[in-house]
């Protein structure tokens, strides 16, 4: 019986406007048993497995370090951009290994799982990652080619005669 009173007044209490406002509870940070933290960031046709850890700022994607993997120096700045904007270089070691697409899709990826990783393993940069943008996945891909065409939109050349 108390508890069929206890759900009526909750009942009126939205009914009144009253609306019951669930405390949302601060992120906990999830880490495994090693302390580090996993995401998987995705680029084009590119999809990462990114695991962080407190270091010394090392980065290993696919077994090779970052300026031996990724030899441009624009995309090395890239895969550091999360760490700039969350404050926090040198701080951590990543370990990537990424799949499928090209190096800039990849270079992408990485920084998609670093960025996600990150906000896992300390929930309180969240803000920062999320305001730059890194936390949203660039769902940019390559059109289709149609039929009839020569590539997406390109038509074959126009001969009159």
């Amino acid at each position: 019986m108390a508890d069929q009173i206890n759900s009526l007044e909750e009942l009126s209490a939205v009914a009144n406007g009253d609306a019951l406002v669930a405390e949302a509870a601060p992120r906990e940070p999830q880490r495994d048993e090693l302390g580090r933290s996993y995401a998987t960031g995705k680029r084009k046709d590119a999809v990462a497995r990114v695991w962080i850890k407190p270091g010394s700022g090392k980065v290993v994607v696919n077994g090779k370090p970052q300026n031996e993997y990724f030899a441009r120096p624009v995309l090395q700045m890239i895969l550091a951009q999360p760490f700039t904007v969350a404050g926090v270089e040198g701080e951590f070691d990543v370990y990537a290994t990424v799949k499928g697409g090209g190096l800039s899709g990849q270079a992408g990826a990485v920084k998609h799982g670093i960025s996600k990783a990150l906000q896992l393993y300390e929930p309180s940069l969240r803000g920062a990652l999320k305001a730059a943008g890194f936390l949203t996945r660039d769902s940019r891909v390559v059109e289709r080619k149609k039929f009839g065409k020569r590539k997406a939109r390109r038509s074959f050349q126009f001969s009159k005669r």
